[in-house]
């Protein structure tokens, strides 16, 4: 059983870049966290055209699905909700969480978080996040930014969003693409105060 309070929202959204939601995963069920995932419906086509691989949309073979990717066969808790599911306990507020995180985050579910619209259960969590004062970060994958972009991040970095582009380090010593993607993944653990992943951190001059 985990040891953590409540559970953290994990929202992926049909941007390119999935291996940040599967290390993002990884390292928190290592953990023994309690994962709310939400895929969005694009979702599956990124997995087919990325990976050839094809994302079950039943939630039972959808968790199984995420632990395979993520080499995480036990530990932790992982429940997947269906995209159009938003009747779900994350659509509301009554539902306390550690907070939410939408790794990778497109550039349409910025606009539409930064618009207010809620046009599925990712979208509806995260504005749920929103309206309750929680904890929201975002990862967008997209370069370059338009100015439409520019400013649907700078509105809702506005109302209190943590926004973590996914943009690596150097200092570190990458060796491994897992290694860059690891310490994107390290920097959006840090706005909820989550340290579980292994990274060198700058020590400064020495």
């Amino acid at each position: 059983m985990s040891h953590h309070t409540k559970p953290l929202i994990i929202g992926v959204s049909g941007a390119s870049g999935l291996i940040y939601a599967v290390r993002t995963l990884k390292y928190l069920l290592a953990a023994d966290y309690e994962i709310e995932l939400v895929a969005s419906k694009s979702t599956y086509m990124v997995w087919q055209a990325e990976q050839e691989t094809r994302m079950p949309a039943e939630p039972t073979q959808q968790e199984q699905f995420w632990r395979e990717q993520a080499g995480i066969a036990v530990a932790g808790k992982l429940r997947c909700h269906p995209w159009s599911d938003v009747g779900a306990n994350i659509a509301s507020g009554s539902f306390r969480t550690l907070g939410m995180i939408i790794i990778p985050c497109s550039m349409s579910t910025v606009a539409k978080l930064a618009a207010g619209l809620s046009s599925d259960l990712l979208e509806r969590a995260a504005d749920v996040q929103l309206k309750e004062g929680c904890k929201l970060v975002i990862v967008p994958r997209e370069t370059p930014f338009s100015l439409i972009h520019l400013r649907n991040l700078t509105t809702l970095a506005e109302a209190g969003v943590r926004v973590v582009p996914a943009i690596p380090a150097w200092y570190h010593n990458p060796q491994t693409i897992e290694d860059l993607v690891d310490f994107v993944v390290a920097r959006t653990l840090d706005q909820l105060d989550i340290d579980c992943i292994p990274i060198q951190r700058w020590q400064g001059r020495k």
